[in-house]
Parts: C-alpha cells; sequence; structure tokens
C-alpha cells in the first residue's frame, strides 16, 4: 500500500490551514499583525490578563513559540506584561490601546476569509464541518496525551 497525498486527510487539511493562514495574512498585514499573533489576540481580546500558562493551554501551542511571540508583541507595542499577584513567578498579559482598536479589523478580516473559503457550503453544511474538525481535533488531542 503506498501513501496516496490526494488521498490524505492530514495532507488536505494543512493545505487548507496553510490557505487560511495565507488568505489571513494577507489581510492583516497591513493592521501590523502576523497570523501567529492572531491566536493569541483573539484570547487576550475574550479575557485580557491572561498568563503565558493560560494561553499555552488554552491554544495548545508550544511554550516557547508562545514566548517568542509574545516577547515581539510585547517589542510591536501589543501587549504589556504586569507581575502576576497571585503568583510570583509570573505575568499576566494585558493588551495595549493599541492590540484593543484592532479588534475590529483583524476579526473582521478572519470573518472575510472563512465566508470566502466556506461560501459554497450552507448553514447547516459549515455547522457540520466545524463540527467534524472538532472531533478530528479532538481524537488527535486524547492520541498525544496517551
Amino acid at each position: 500500500m503506498s501513501f496516496d497525498k490526494d488521498q490524505s486527510t492530514g495532507f488536505a487539511v494543512n493545505h487548507m490551514a496553510r490557505l487560511f493562514a495565507s488568505a489571513l495574512g494577507e489581510r492583516i498585514q497591513p493592521l501590523g499583525l502576523t497570523t501567529g499573533q492572531f491566536p493569541i489576540l483573539l484570547e487576550l481580546w475574550r479575557e485580557d490578563g491572561l498568563t503565558q500558562k493560560d494561553l499555552v493551554a488554552r491554544l495548545d501551542l508550544e511554550q516557547a513559540t508562545v514566548a517568542n511571540t509574545l516577547t515581539r508583541m510585547e517589542r510591536d507595542g501589543l501587549i504589556l506584561r504586569k507581575p502576576n499577584p497571585e503568583d510570583g513567578r509570573s505575568q499576566r498579559i494585558h493588551l495595549t490601546r493599541t492590540a484593543r482598536a484592532l479588534e475590529a479589523p483583524a476579526t473582521k478580516a478572519a470573518q472575510i476569509v472563512n465566508d470566502i473559503a466556506l461560501k459554497s457550503l450552507t448553514s447547516d453544511k459549515r455547522a457540520m464541518f466545524l463540527d467534524l474538525i472538532g472531533q478530528v481535533i479532538g481524537a488527535l488531542q486524547a492520541d498525544l496525551r496517551r
């Protein structure tokens, strides 16, 4: 049995993810944002003041990736780090006014990309698509944590 990339779910999903990232990157780059910053911003727009550990857990990213991205975001004036009053070993990450002002245009850009990608799907098929992706993600996460 040979491996056929055209019949590979992993290959197709990876290709789709790269296309989503390119399309989003093209739209948020004029805002001074990158696709690596976007998931962190989404979490902080939802709940400002998270710790780096919180972000790693919520985004299922490597600690080093989050640390490096946060360093660049701090340099770019998007976040401020403040001591965590509950744990002196960690810091809380807070959005700057600049980052807060980018929420509407950045999330609008993401919605445009989603709409373009899913335009041929009915609302029911969109919901089913997200549900199926969630199931696949859950299965892979469970396998990695075993």
